[in-house]
């Protein structure tokens, strides 16, 4: 191995030098720094308040238990399909593949319940829509294809079930409309 000149050594030792005095002025000056501002007050949590939303969601028990009532309904028709719950944002709570469904079901199954949640309708009635504003198939996240339907309060949209699977979107929603019967028990 070849041996360092005294310069190289020197140059060498006076970078480590500087290197290691500037990590520890970072780490004073860090710990020097201000204190921290104090939190801002608390928002008074109350229905009277004009800054604040209340909203309904279903709770992963829920959701579980109307995805589980719909593949039930699925598998006394022999039916082999997936089933998607979504909240009223249409992030998923739960999605369970059935046994021997097809593995472009989950994501179908997705799609429909975040379209029935998001026009607050059954997907059967949605896909008619489509002769009228046929662009609507083009809004990403979205497949109008009977199988979704809406988890209502006070009418209101809360949640949707979409299912995938089956030879027809038809049997797809009727599974799913049975998920949302079993959040009524």
């Amino acid at each position: 191995m070849k041996k360092l000149s005294l310069r190289a050594r020197v140059l060498t030792g006076t970078v480590a030098v500087a290197a290691l005095g500037a990590g520890t002025f970072g780490a004073v000056s860090a710990s020097a720094s201000a204190p921290a501002a104090a939190p801002a007050a608390a928002v008074k949590a109350d229905t009277s308040n004009r800054n604040l939303q209340q909203s309904t969601h279903l709770t992963v028990a829920a959701a579980t238990k109307a995805a589980q009532a719909t593949l039930d309904a699925a598998k006394k028709e022999n039916q082999r399909v997936s089933v998607a719950v979504v909240d009223r944002n249409g992030n998923t709570i739960v999605t369970l593949r059935g046994d021997g469904a097809g593995p472009q079901s989950p994501e179908s199954a997705v799609k429909k319940a975040f379209t029935a949640v998001s026009w607050n309708a059954p997907t059967s009635e949605l896909a008619k829509r489509l002769e009228q504003a046929p662009n609507l198939k083009d809004i990403p996240g979205t497949l109008f294809l009977a199988g979704g339907a809406p988890v209502q309060v006070k009418g209101a949209p809360v949640a949707g079930i979409g299912v995938a699977g089956a030879p027809s979107g038809d049997l797809d929603e009727k599974f799913a409309k049975a998920g949302v019967a079993a959040l009524a028990r």
